[in-house]
């Protein structure tokens, strides 16, 4: 079956004839590689900070003042945290374009009890507040957390060499590997898509032998539609309908960050990638430029506002832990460019807009712009991440041409290095 390019609505090529319904396949690159425009040209099309945003950014960069001289501006001392654990938070309602917080606050850190109750209460107690005592109990004496179940599958050797120092790392605590949502589904499909795919999964393993491998997969199927569930809820609190697909751009980048933000509510990860967005996101202001509905100004406007909730990312943290990287990291890598398979470049306008944003915003570590550089990438785009580079040491690169005969061209970078398929794998 012919498949048309995507132009009113975001739709997918269907995918078979299963059990007498069509069923559209969940499948983003294969939207993008069908709907991107490449980009040869240079950065002078690029637009400076609106007033508005540098209304909100002065605010912004206010808090992490306070949050510099505090260690950590605020902490929640008793609610875990989950999708939909706090109320709604704002920097500046009438200014922002793009909202949501981890919590009810500007830069107020959450607790995560889950992945380990001691390293909660001790990254607590290092800035000055105290572990409430209901939540410490339920979490010693009656929900077992990741770090004691990691303890538990310990060797006596083991725990000598973590003991000892040997061995160091991050898995006792923090109860995730590296993962990349492919949080551009939400974006592309809307929730109920999301779902009603989870329900089609797990409606396949209604199976005559239940065996350990299909109860863990419909239990997990099971939490993956629930969550779902509640990011719709999280988003409705905010006052948006993010069942259906995105029906423009400033809504692709919202309903994207919704996705990313029900991510770092729940999880307490070393890293948080963000993914592979970009490109993505390109089509859908490509479409308003043509249609009329958005100028260049707003475009970059949207990808600030959204670029500036993506730096204010917080995590509570030992201060061991923050020695250790110094700094406070959380490393939500964004892989901007590289080359599709197909020999067409991944640039897109909105690779200049995100690292314009180290000029409109200033240079920051956070998010971790990362550049998937290959000496096939367009002259004009190469030169201006050379000049970007020179001018804020905020970008890092990886070697495209290495990693996409392996990876594919939909793969992104978790943590600093470690590569993986967007969506489709995890690392332990």
């Amino acid at each position: 079956m012919n498949c048309t390019r995507y132009t009113e609505l975001p739709e997918v090529a269907w995918e078979g004839f299963i059990g007498g319904d069509w069923v559209k396949r969940i499948d983003v690159r294969d939207f993008i590689q069908r709907n991107y425009t490449p980009y040869t040209g240079d950065g002078s099309f690029l637009v400076g900070a609106s007033d508005r945003t540098q209304q909100l950014w002065a605010k912004v960069r206010d808090l992490m003042a306070q949050e510099r001289e505090k260690g950590v501006l605020d902490a929640d001392t008793s609610v875990p945290s989950s999708i939909t654990a706090h109320a709604p938070g704002y920097i500046d309602r009438e200014l922002e374009q793009i909202v949501g917080l981890q919590t009810d606050k500007p830069l107020k850190r959450a607790i995560m009890p889950f992945g380990g109750i001691r390293v909660v209460e001790t990254a607590l107690k290092a800035y000055g507040y105290e572990l409430d005592p209901r939540t410490k109990e339920i979490f010693t004496k009656y929900r077992k957390t990741h770090n004691d179940g990691v303890f538990d599958a310990y060797t006596p050797e083991m725990r000598r060499c973590r003991k000892s120092g040997i061995i160091t790392g991050l898995p006792d605590a923090y109860g995730r590997g590296r993962i990349i949502g492919d949080y551009r589904r939400v974006a592309l499909y809307g929730v109920d898509r999301l779902i009603a795919d989870k329900q089609a999964q797990q409606a396949s393993l209604e199976v005559d032998v239940m065996d350990e491998e299909t109860i863990r997969l419909r239990e997990e199927l099971s939490e993956q539609i629930k969550a779902l569930k509640e990011l719709k809820e999280m988003a409705a609190s905010y006052g948006f309908d993010i069942s259906r697909p995105a029906a423009n751009g400033k809504e692709a980048v919202q309903w994207l960050y919704f996705g990313y933000l029900a991510a770092v509510k729940e999880q307490n990860g070393a890293a948080m990638s963000l993914g592979r967005v970009s490109t993505f996101l390109d089509i859908y202001f490509e479409r308003d430029l043509r249609r009329g509905t958005a100028t260049e100004a707003d475009i970059q406007e949207w990808i600030d506002h959204f670029v500036m909730k993506l730096r204010m990312v917080r995590f509570l943290r030992t201060p061991e832990y923050n020695e250790l990287f110094s700094g406070d990291p959380t490393w939500v890598t964004e892989s901007i460019a590289g080359m599709g398979l197909d020999g067409r470049p991944l640039v897109t306008k909105t690779s200049f807009r995100i690292l314009n944003t180290l000029y409109t915003l200033g240079p920051a570590p956070e998010p971790n712009l990362t550049v998937l550089w290959s000496e096939n990438l367009p002259e004009a785009f190469k030169r201006f991440c050379a000049q970007v580079s020179i001018d804020t040491s905020s970008i890092q690169y990886e070697n495209d041409d290495l990693m996409r005969p392996y990876w594919g061209d939909d793969y992104a970078i978790a943590c600093c290095v470690s590569a993986m398929r967007v969506g489709k794998q995890m690392q332990f």
